[in-house]
């Protein structure tokens, strides 16, 4: 297993006894679980992250529910560490010090789909699939979709400021946030933004929220901006002998003034992932570029051929339009299982999601190369060419090859930042990470926004021991 950092101190027992009386008569106990059993669950996401199964677990119905919890819990001294669907891949909602875990996946409702002022007002364990398919039926569009699209929940997003394929075009979930309601440690409840596009009423507090990974408050609702759904969708794939000519042909269709909403990149071992799983490429192909194009039907077939002139130009072995919505949807279900896929080439996988600007994307696949064989690991790279951000695995398979694993990721991170990049993209800082901030942030910075986090959280109870490395909380 990868070496985590330590987690924290247990929380006492005389604190969780007296969070569970204060919970049983202000949520009521049916809401609550404090079984082992019941609560082992909760004690892990989708990454590599292990926690503590948490003492008690607040399935939450409400906003009510919410400001109750965080209530009897600073009287109580008991850190919470909020979850929605649990999808995270840095151990974001990982309960490291045991206490509450406050899941909000029961708080499931799309309120609101206003076609006027094009928003749609949600809670936190609202699927996004549902909430696409949702406003796709009114004929508008929320572009943020996370390879998890099928089962991640829209609190989760808020918490990570979560991107995907789209973000290239269309930016990522901070975009489309205009206002939440969110409850603090204590249980103080604010309203935080607006329903407008434009608004510069004091500090943007709903902005500092989306990102901070569950450590200022919870999110009880929140208002997302919709835009018209583009009228067509073109999807091409264009097939390279090696992954910089890949990576040319996206500085070439940029260069032809074309934006696609998904410009994905795929190396020769994550093609070798989607071979697996009955996707027939071309065996002599070496990487891969999954592009679309959206917009009225002029639009798209004149960003089609610039995009075919441009692989072309650059040497593509070939490019293919999906004929019909079959093939369209068999190429990206490839391409949102890849990380399983992946998985199944190795006993062990970590995946680091890390950003460049784009044109050094060749130089960080040479990097990662350089480095894997220098410390002999296995890697694969696939991800989001458009934005820079790129989800570099590494593959072991016997528990000795993990120091040379480690020291393989050390050295991608500052490779990253010596490129001017940034060590996360969209998967957020959480548990994994937390050893690789102080390469991209100073003392100083890091410092200042533990100061932030104070202020919303004087008693460090709101998910601790998440984003800046500690020893402790202040309930032990």
């Amino acid at each position: 297993m990868y070496q985590l950092p330590p987690a924290l101190p247990p929380t006492p027992q005389a604190h969780v006894d007296k969070a569970r009386s204060l919970l049983d008569r202000s949520v009521g106990a049916s809401k609550i679980l404090h079984l082992p059993e019941s609560c082992e669950r909760f004690s892990r996401d989708e990454s590599e992250a292990e926690g503590r199964i948490p003492d008690l677990v607040v399935l939450a119905e409400s906003a009510e529910d919410i400001r109750a919890t965080l209530a009897a819990a600073q009287e109580a001294r008991v850190p919470v560490t909020p979850r929605a669907a649990g999808t995270g891949r840095t151990g974001g909602a990982v309960p490291v010090a045991a206490g509450i875990v406050l899941d909000t996946t029961r708080m499931n409702s799309i309120v609101e789909i206003d076609r006027g002022d094009l928003v749609a007002v949600v809670q936190p364990g609202v699927i996004l699939k549902d909430l696409h398919s949702a406003v796709e039926r009114e004929g508008l569009f929320y572009p943020p979709d996370p390879n998890s699209v099928d089962s991640c929940a829209l609190g989760g997003n808020i918490a990570e400021n979560a991107g995907g394929p789209r973000a290239f075009k269309y930016g990522v979930t901070r975009d489309y946030v205009l206002g939440l309601d969110a409850t603090l440690m204590g249980g103080t409840a604010l309203r935080l933004g607006r329903r407008t596009v434009k608004g510069v009423a004091g500090y943007d507090l709903a902005g500092l929220f989306v990102g901070s990974e569950g450590t200022l408050g919870v999110v009880s609702s929140m208002t997302l901006q919709l835009i018209p759904k583009p009228e067509m969708v073109y999807t091409l794939f264009g097939l390279f002998s090696a992954p910089k000519d890949a990576t040319r042909a996206v500085e070439a269709i940029i260069q032809r003034g074309v934006v696609p909403r998904c410009l994905e990149f795929t190396d020769g071992g994550a093609l070798e992932a989607i071979r697996r799983q009955g996707v027939g490429i071309d065996p002599s192909a070496g990487a891969m570029l999954l592009i679309e194009v959206d917009g009225d039907e002029s639009a798209c077939d004149r960003d089609m051929v610039k995009v075919g002139e441009a692989c072309t130009e650059i040497g593509a072995i070939d490019v293919l339009v999906a004929q019909d919505g079959v093939q369209r949807d068999k190429l990206w279900a490839a391409r949102r299982e890849l990380s399983r896929a992946i998985r199944e080439l190795a006993r062990n996988k970590l995946a680091e999601d890390v950003v460049v600007p784009r044109s050094r994307i060749t130089d960080l696949l040479e990097a990662v190369e350089r480095n894997g064989a220098e410390h002999r690991v296995r890697t694969l790279a696939y991800g989001h060419a458009g934005d820079g951000n790129l989800h570099v695995n590494f593959l072991w398979d016997e528990d000795d090859e993990v120091p040379r694993v480690q020291q393989c990721i050390e050295a991608m991170m500052r490779d990253v930042v010596a490129m001017r990049g940034t060590i996360s993209g969209e998967h957020g800082i959480g548990v994994l990470k937390i050893p690789f901030l102080p390469i991209e942030q100073s003392e100083e910075l890091i410092a200042v926004q533990r100061r932030v986090k104070d202020v919303f959280d004087p008693y460090g109870l709101m998910n601790p021991g998440k984003i800046f490395a500690t020893s402790s909380h202040r309930g032990c």
